[in-house]
């Protein structure tokens, strides 16, 4: 029986940093007030010829190396956006594939917001234990700064760009073996995070209402309350699923969205400090890309090492959300 198997980790973030007192000076707000809320002291934001699909190429380019497979062995890439480079098409996936000079290969895209990367984690590891493919290259790649309202403080101090990648490759040992993965969706709270951008269900009726539906709109107290408690039972289930207790896991990577969020997921699980992956100081919310993000940040520190355990853990607009048990298992050179 063929394994998925998570092989490799890159990451991008633009050169460009937008910090709280930067955003101080834009709307009604300070660095207090922002840290004190969400933990986020600064975020990265890309340049205007900067692109989706650039942030992903990179960090695709990074992954692959990597994983030490050559490109060319990569047959399919699945992009979690929800910031594409086209509205509906072509995807940004197709686009990235064409940027690495990947041809002929499937390339698709997914919208599951925050939760984005745990779902494309779980189509990969589909694809693979079926046998359809050997090589997925999944990224995380969000430009969120061409869809936040600068205007809006709820909102625009929270978000920021990057993009992540991971290569999952089959395996025939079970020991590498992605462990099991959970995905959930409730569209009855639609309304608490959305972008009302003009699909077939919100057409715009102006070209005002077309520049400002294009945002980020976000009910932030309704949305944490639910986030905690979905999160933690969540990650609960997951557990107690696979009989793995928390003092198991080397990395807790949740979703970087607000350092409240992680900190009470974090107590409910009795997780200590170690464990915890916290980049949200100096990243913010960058969404789809927000957990390879931090996974690329313990690999770099060389915190992460081959055969440790990583819970993921996410919650997004849709509502959705997901978690996974993922050992660290690079190709042993």
């Amino acid at each position: 029986m063929a394994y998925a198997a998570f092989r490799s980790i890159g990451a991008y973030v633009p050169s460009k940093i937008l910090s709280n007192e930067e955003l101080s000076k834009m709307v009604d707000t300070s660095d207090e007030c922002i840290t004190k809320r969400t933990g986020i002291k600064e975020r990265h934001i890309a340049a205007s010829d900067e692109f989706t699909s650039d942030m992903g190429v990179k960090a695709a380019k990074l992954a692959i190396q990597r994983s030490g497979l050559d490109k060319s062995e990569i047959d399919m890439i699945v992009c979690a956006t929800i910031s594409p480079d086209y509205f509906c098409m072509p995807s940004t996936a197709t686009i990235i594939s064409t940027k690495l000079g990947l041809g002929n290969v499937t390339a698709f895209d997914i919208s599951a917001a925050c939760t984005g990367f745990v779902y494309i984690l779980s189509i990969a590891r589909a694809f693979i234990e079926s046998g359809m493919k050997k090589n997925v290259l999944i990224i995380g790649a969000e430009k969120l700064s061409a869809i936040t309202d600068y205007s809006d403080r709820g909102t625009c101090i929270l978000f920021g760009d990057g993009a992540g990648a991971a290569v999952i490759s089959a395996t025939d040992n079970k020991e590498e073996a992605i462990i099991d993965i959970h995905t959930g969706a409730d569209g009855t709270f639609a309304d608490l995070l959305m972008t009302p951008n003009g699909g077939s269900g919100s057409a715009h009726d102006s070209l005002e209402q077309e520049a400002t539906s294009c945002y980020m709109q976000m009910k932030g107290n309704e949305t944490f309350k639910i986030a905690v408690k979905t999160l933690t039972k969540d990650v609960v289930e997951i557990l107690n699923d696979n009989n793995i207790q928390s003092s198991d896991i080397k990395h807790f990577v949740p979703h970087q969205a607000n350092y409240r969020i992680i900190k009470a997921v974090g107590d409910a699980l009795k997780l200590k400090d170690e464990q915890v992956v916290l980049t949200v100081e100096k990243y913010g919310n960058t969404s789809g890309a927000s957990i390879p993000m931090a996974i690329n940040d313990i690999y770099d520190s060389g915190k992460l090492q081959a055969g440790e355990l990583m819970l993921l853990d996410a919650f997004g607009g849709g509502l959705t959300w997901g978690s996974a048990l993922v050992p660290f298992a690079p190709f042993q050179k």
